[in-house]
């Protein structure tokens, strides 16, 4: 969600693009990636969530001055996505991560071998033992979560895809800002890796949810009516993701 502004104006032939620029905010400058757009018809102004960092759509034939104007309007807005962010959540050695809403202890063991998970959480706890070296602790930590989303999604995807008789082209993984999950006419689903971090009936919501499009590319009642066949407790699932879809992107999005 975020603010636009239509009729750009035009931008001068040859006058360069620059990739950020700066707003004050409560006296401190902060800086806002400029993405500029051929394909964009107006101004547009969001937060990155998993970057912590303002990012405005600028239309190809727009200008800097504009996007500038644009942009001091609309501060007050910006402070308030802002201080609405969870705080960072590095990952290091002693904190922890959630894997399919279970909290994971983070411990650093040093030597070679593969991050993996001791205990099963509940009262005994559980820990993800992480070799290697120090600092790429957390590369290895969100290396260990991807693998974990992969085979979730692609398990769930299968089932689902099996259960309506359609057919899945292929299955990515990426970190959107914007959206949990996506699907093209051509078969090809996309999915959030930060969803293995929700509990278990949250990704089978959003798996279910991708699946239906390749039947009904749309949002229509004929739409809602499959997912709710494929995924009873729908509602649940989607009422966790706008409470808690922002601190999943708060994992990780501090230094270590």
């Amino acid at each position: 969600m975020g603010f636009f502004s239509r009729q750009p104006p035009r931008l001068a032939a040859g006058a360069a693009r620059p990739d950020h620029c700066q707003v004050t905010i409560d006296g401190a400058a902060v800086r806002v990636v400029l993405n500029w757009s051929a394909r964009a018809s107006r101004y547009t102004l969001r937060v990155a969530g998993s970057v912590r960092e303002p990012v405005m759509t600028i239309p190809a034939r727009g200008s800097l001055a504009e996007a500038k104007r644009f942009l001091e309007r609309h501060s007050g807005w910006l402070k308030a996505r802002l201080d609405a962010l969870p705080e960072a959540k590095p990952l290091a050695d002693g904190g922890s991560v959630p894997l399919r809403g279970v909290p994971h202890a983070i411990r650093h063991v040093g030597g070679r071998g593969l991050v993996h998970v001791e205990g099963e959480g509940g009262d005994n706890g559980a820990t993800l033992l992480v070799p290697g070296d120090a600092g790429h602790l957390q590369r290895r930590v969100i290396d260990f979560l991807k693998r974990e989303a992969r085979a979730d999604f692609e398990a769930a995807t299968a089932r689902h895809a099996a259960a309506l008789g359609v057919r899945v082209k292929a299955i990515r993984l990426g970190d959107p800002a914007s959206r949990w999950g996506s699907c093209s006419t051509s078969g090809t689903i996309s999915y959030s890796w930060r969803v293995v971090m929700a509990p278990p009936s949250v990704l089978d919501y959003l798996v279910a949810h991708e699946v239906a499009h390749l039947r009904e590319m749309n949002h229509s009642p004929r739409f809602w009516k499959l997912v709710r066949a494929l995924c009873p407790g729908m509602d649940a699932a989607k009422a966790w993701l706008a409470r808690h879809g922002a601190g999943l992107h708060a994992v990780g999005a501090g230094p270590p």
